[in-house]
């Protein structure tokens, strides 16, 4: 007998090619089956009519409560949304890192992986009062305390995190960039490049990206935008994709403008993960969250099974977590229930402009570590 099964929704399971109506089952935390007409359970859940996906994760977030100035509480956030697993995109260095793993990763429900970042405090001095660039300080980026750290919790560190541009790094140029991938290829882990307005340029950076690493904010607005004036995709940024390069949105307050998704969307450019980057500056608008930022990619017309793709099996293989992602048997039991609600609704970029849409996904339910969770 299995422990849950969700019965009778449109199972949409982009790494198994799987786009029907279906069941899906769950026993002692883990997924036990996909297929029609499965029972009998402890507990029954009826998802006729709606989406079931594998547990969304959420790649690019902010979610060290309490421990730093941007950070919102992670199963406030996740929990309404569906979201059950959380990657936090380096609020912690090496100096902070163990309080955020013992004050809010063990104690959440949700599931919390960091990169943590290069720079020793992590990210320190963003709020709404002002912003001081962590990257900016390289007295403070020492990449022997940062590797130390990776290793030390190496169960839970996901990669490495930079934040370069005129935010982030300030006038440090490349260096923060060349010192964190020094401790990327130490450890062995993927390099998280987060990239606002110059300097440095886009092109210093895309050049020093490894397969397997991943640029953030990747559909950013000019300047440091990845189309030339003419909408072209830039020649720099094919070759980083070529190479392996992950490019993941990461919204957040200034990171995602529609005029740069759709050059690059109609030039068949789609990202390989969507990411909401919510902290406290964006999570009141203009990401939201991660289903709002998905929704603005329905609306661009993004078919439903490459969306639900790009926060799913790629999101879990950009920060190379084979245990979640699908729905197949063995791995997690997490999924998470949508509905695509029809109305009128306005999304909104990050230089303001505004679209009119008539689709957004809305979460009906969630499955945690195989019990229902919503």
């Amino acid at each position: 007998m299995y422990d849950l099964v969700l019965k009778g929704g449109r199972v949409v399971d982009p790494n198994q090619n799987h786009d029907a109506i279906a069941d899906v089952a769950f026993t002692d935390g883990k997924i036990a089956a996909l297929g029609p007409d499965l029972g009998p359970a402890k507990e029954v859940r009826d998802v006729a009519g709606r989406i079931v996906v594998p547990g969304l994760i959420d790649l690019h977030t902010h979610v060290y409560w309490g421990g730093t100035s941007v950070g919102v509480d992670p199963d406030l956030y996740a929990k309404p949304l569906g979201v059950t697993t959380l990657v936090d995109a380096g609020s912690a260095g090496a100096g902070n890192l163990a309080g955020f793993r013992r004050h809010v990763i063990e104690r959440a429900e949700v599931r919390i992986r960091p990169f943590v970042h290069i720079s020793f405090p992590g990210i320190f001095a963003l709020s709404h009062y002002f912003a001081l660039g962590e990257s900016a300080d390289l007295r403070l980026l020492d990449p022997h305390a940062c590797l130390d750290a990776a290793r030390e919790h190496a169960d839970i560190v996901v990669g490495i995190k930079v934040r370069l541009g005129r935010t982030g790094s300030g006038d440090s140029g490349i260096a923060p960039m060349d010192i964190a991938l020094e401790v990327a290829n130490a450890v062995g882990l993927p390099l998280m490049t987060h990239l606002d307005s110059p300097p440095p340029g886009r092109s210093d950076v895309m050049q020093r990206l490894r397969p397997g690493d991943i640029l953030t904010h990747c559909f950013r607005p000019w300047p440091n935008a990845p189309m030339a004036p003419d909408k072209r995709v830039q020649d720099d940024v094919i070759a980083a994709r070529r190479r392996g390069v992950i490019f993941d949105i990461g919204h957040g307050k200034g990171s995602f403008g529609f005029a740069t998704a759709m050059a690059m969307l109609e030039q068949a450019f789609l990202p390989d993960v969507i990411s909401s980057d919510v902290h406290v500056l964006s999570i009141d608008g203009p990401a939201f969250n991660l289903l709002e930022t998905m929704s603005k990619f329905l609306h661009l017309g993004v078919p439903l099974i490459e969306v639900v793709r790009a926060v799913t099996i790629n999101a879990a293989r950009a920060v190379r977590l084979a245990d979640r992602g699908a729905l197949k048997p063995g791995l997690l039991g997490d999924a998470t229930v949508l509905e695509i609600e029809d109305g009128s609704f306005t999304f909104t970029d990050v230089v303001g402009e505004t679209l009119k849409g008539k689709r957004r996904f809305a979460c009906r339910g969630a499955v945690l570590a195989g019990r229902w969770w919503h």
